[in-house]
């Protein structure tokens, strides 16, 4: 019998994976089978007698592996959706082995040697603009990895990856284990005090969903935690799910990451100093926008210092609140947000509660769908019988003319198994080598399922979360590329989230706000809308600050070298040289940094920050137009940066859309903060 996972994909939309005919068991095999298949194919390629072209060489490198590249993909979907203890089983055996299986691409001395001949001839000249970037990517991702070693080098390079992987795998099962088993309970009805209806209901649905009947549960995820603390009166519970919250990782028990993090910190500046770079996150940058980490870090910091005057100042105002309310406290982590919307209240009259009735979760979507349609052309139109992994899901075709452009999944809601957070996923890229293919991206977010009939109410963050995830789909659905290595998302970590991030901006423009109604059908009101503006750079100071903590310790960590390093005293000692305010926590503290140790942002997470800056430069643009949806400046985004993915220098595609590199000013007016005089 045929493994379902090495089973071309048939039906509509040139084929869709078939999820319901899938078993954990299924995994292993198929994988092993693809690897081995796989090589077989570039063993032909490497064999090759001809003299090396781009048609015998890089062509057919980007046409093997097919069945292996249908199977990882739905390894992703189980990994980050239906993560079993059986599937963990699965990930903890293939992780080593996947790692060993492209050291053995990276590492096949007759195959650089074709892809070098090819990048080296002057034959190259004569390729087209992408084909030539192909070069450029595949001879430099071959030396980045270890081509160049010798024998002995790459045996020990091997031995390296094969352990960042088993360590990687290991602690994002940890972090999930201490997401799905530590829970706040909440007892008694007082302790909901402060609470709204809707959320009081998710409680209750999530301690049934736990067996704790009569009591109400809050999930230790981000989604669920974050709203508890800015809408909870109960100090006491605050600071118990703060504190659950922030110690994923990070209590002593079976699921702690702290030794794996030394290790795995160790290994990775080893591994740097083999192939020839300073620290790891020389090496990690060396291929990205920023190139250096010093770059990175002098944005950080130019950043960071304005976001931490304003939350001190913010944090004294809060602190005014508390004390005229005779609370009797200094004000903590744990009180921080919940004093914070009390001082977004007294500042302007708006608090994000009042603003969530019109948040309603299946309005936020459609209120994505009428901004791709004004930005893209695309429409979006639900489609049934198309298989799905979980019964929640759905699945839009993608149209721009009639014409068929992609499928879009949307998998909204938490559950046993299911990462936390909300990410992008491209099930296949897009691609145009024999014949046109179109992908299939999808959407995952961690929203608590409502109690049947009640609608899912958004905080204004997590609809804000909705329109960077949908950003990054939108950078996938609008790619119009022939190589799949190029296609779409493929491109460096600082550039991929600039797409992402320019979408956020369109939550707060006139037409999504108007488009948003509440249970009753109603608009939101006009005296809300004004209030909304009024409050736009609100807390900005906290949510810059608390990112930037994450990300400067990120580069820290990275290029601290191989001594061994305790997590819990460089985090320390790191936030004590930083000046870290004590009512602030890094967004993503060591022990739970995900996106570092188990999510490719290594020496990474300033990406995020590096692309705000292109994103609000780019945002401006629209601004100095007619407006945020002008045609002609959205055609031109959509031909220079949406369509192009890899197949243009990142600050190439910036230039050609603005006619010149990025200036941070646009960031720091759009955070409120003080724009140094130009030079």
């Amino acid at each position: 019998m045929t493994n379902p996972l090495l089973v071309p994909w048939t039906g509509p939309f040139g084929g869709v994976p078939a999820f319901h005919t899938i078993r954990v068991s299924d995994f292993a095999p198929a994988i092993e089978s693809a690897m081995a298949s796989q090589l077989t194919e570039l063993a032909v390629i490497a064999e090759n007698p001809a003299p090396a072209t781009f048609e015998n060489t890089l062509l057919a490198l980007e046409k093997s592996g097919q069945p292996l590249a249908r199977a990882m993909a739905l390894y992703g979907v189980w990994s980050g959706g239906l993560s079993t203890p059986e599937f963990r089983a699965v990930e903890t055996e293939l992780s080593p082995k996947l790692a060993a299986f492209t050291d053995s691409i990276f590492q096949d001395v007759k195959l650089f040697a074709r892809l070098k001949a090819v990048y080296e001839s002057p034959g190259k000249a004569q390729l087209t603009v992408e084909q030539q970037r192909l070069c450029w990517h595949w001879f430099n991702a071959f030396a980045k990895e270890g081509a160049n070693l010798d024998a002995a080098q790459k045996t020990q390079l091997s031995q390296y990856n094969r352990r960042i992987a088993e360590l990687s795998t290991q602690f994002s099962q940890n972090q999930l284990a201490d997401e799905e088993n530590e829970v706040l309970v909440i007892d008694e009805r007082a302790g909901l005090a402060g609470l709204s209806e809707a959320q009081v209901s998710s409680a209750a649905e999530e301690a049934a969903r736990r067996g704790l009947t009569g009591k109400w549960a809050i999930a230790n995820t981000r989604s669920a935690m974050e709203p508890f603390l800015i809408t909870a009166s109960n100090r006491a519970l605050r600071e118990r799910g703060f504190g659950m919250w922030t110690r994923r990782g990070d209590n002593g028990n079976a699921h702690d990451n702290n030794a794996l993090v030394t290790e795995l910190l160790t290994v990775r500046a080893k591994k740097a100093k083999l192939l020839g770079y300073p620290s790891y996150a020389h090496w990690s940058m060396s291929d990205t926008m920023a190139k250096e980490p010093q770059r990175a870090l002098d944005l950080m910091f130019a950043v960071w210092r304005p976001a931490v005057a304003q939350f001190k100042a913010d944090v004294l105002e809060a602190q005014a609140i508390a004390d005229a309310e005779g609370a009797g406290l200094q004000l903590e982590p744990w009180d921080y947000r919940y004093y914070a919307e009390k001082l977004r209240k007294a500042k302007y009259d708006l608090d994000l509660e009042e603003v969530k009735p019109w948040l309603q979760l299946d309005r936020i979507r459609e209120a994505m769908f009428q901004v791709a349609l004004k930005l893209y052309e695309f429409t979006f139109t639900r489609v049934e019988g198309v298989p799905v992994f979980n019964a929640d899901m759905s699945v839009y075709d993608v149209t721009r003319g009639g014409a068929h452009v992609g499928l879009w999944y949307f998998d909204p809601y938490a559950r046993q198994g299911k990462q936390s957070g909300a990410w992008m996923s491209a099930y296949r890229d897009q691609r145009h080598l024999e014949q046109p293919i179109s992908t299939l991206v999808s959407n995952n977010s961690n929203f608590i399922k409502p109690a049947p009939g009640e609608p899912v109410l958004l905080s204004w963050d997590d609809a804000r979360t909705m329109f960077h995830e949908f950003g990054h789909a939108l950078h996938g659905l609008n790619s119009q590329v022939t190589y799949p290595t190029l296609s779409g998302t493929n491109t460096t970590r600082d550039f991929v989230e600039f797409p992402s991030q320019f979408h956020e901006n369109f939550l707060s423009t006139p037409e999504v706000l108007q488009h948003l109604v509440n249970a009753k059908g109603e608009r939101i009101p006009e005296s809300l809308l004004t209030r909304i503006e009024q409050a736009r750079t609100f807390n900005e100071g906290f949510s810059t600050a608390e990112a930037q903590a994450s990300a400067i310790v990120d580069m820290k960590l990275h290029l601290a070298g191989d001594a061994p390093i305790d997590p819990r005293a460089f985090e320390r000692d790191a936030l004590a040289e930083l000046g870290m305010p004590p009512q602030l926590v890094m967004r993503h503290r060591i022990p739970a940094f995900g996106h570092i140790f188990a999510g490719g942002y290594a020496a990474g997470y300033y990406s995020y920050l590096w692309a705000e800056v292109l994103e609000r430069d780019a945002y401006e643009a629209f601004l100095e137009a007619s407006g945020p949806y002008d045609a002609q400046v959205a055609r031109r985004f959509q031909q220079t940066i949406m369509s192009v993915g890899n197949t243009v220098d990142p600050e190439q595609a910036f230039r050609d859309f603005r006619g010149r590199d990025p200036r941070p000013d646009a960031l720091l007016r759009a955070k409120g903060f003080p724009v140094p005089p130009a030079r």
